[in-house]
C-alpha cells in the first residue's frame, strides 16, 4: 500500500479568497481561487483541473497496462479529459467528465482498442473513485 500526498491553504472568504495547492513530493505547486475555478481566470488551477489531470493520467497509464497484456507496446497514450462544473440541486457538482484519447501502436487495431479503452475507463483507480459523477464518456481514436 502506497500513500500519496497533496495539501491545499485557502486563505479568506469564498469569493475575495484565494488558495495554493500542492504535492508532498514538490512536483507540482498552483494557485487558485474563485475565479479560477468558477470564472474566466486563468491564473490558476481548479479542483476540477486537477481532477481532470488525475483522470487522464490514470486511464491512461491503465489502458498502457491493458495493451501490454496484450503484448501491445504502445508508443504513447494521449488522454485529455474535460470536467464540466455545474450546479445540481442549488450546489455546484460534477455533472460530466469527458475523456478522450488517442493511441499509437503498432498491432492494434480499432475494435481491441475500444474494448480495451473500455476496460480501462472501468477498471482504473481515479474512474472508480469518480463513480459518483453522472455521466462519464469516452472516446478512443487509434492513430496511424
Amino acid at each position: 500500500m502506497r500513500k500519496h500526498r497533496a495539501e491545499a491553504r485557502w486563505n479568506k472568504g469564498l469569493k475575495n479568497g484565494d488558495g495554493e495547492v500542492k504535492s508532498a513530493t514538490g512536483s507540482f505547486q498552483s494557485k487558485y481561487s474563485f475565479a479560477s475555478r468558477f470564472g474566466d481566470s486563468t491564473s490558476g488551477t481548479s479542483p476540477e483541473e486537477l481532477i481532470g489531470a488525475a483522470h487522464s493520467g490514470c486511464f491512461s497509464m491503465f489502458l498502457s497496462g491493458l495493451l501490454e497484456k496484450e503484448n501491445l507496446t504502445p508508443e504513447y497514450v494521449h488522454t485529455q479529459a474535460v470536467v464540466t462544473l455545474g450546479e445540481q440541486d442549488g450546489a455546484p457538482t460534477i455533472l460530466k467528465i469527458e475523456l478522450n484519447t488517442e493511441v499509437k501502436a503498432d498491432g492494434l487495431d480499432n475494435d481491441k482498442l475500444q474494448q480495451l479503452a473500455q476496460d480501462a475507463k472501468k477498471g482504473c483507480p481515479v474512474s472508480k473513485a469518480l463513480n459518483a459523477v453522472p455521466e462519464i464518456t469516452l472516446q478512443a481514436t487509434l492513430k496511424e
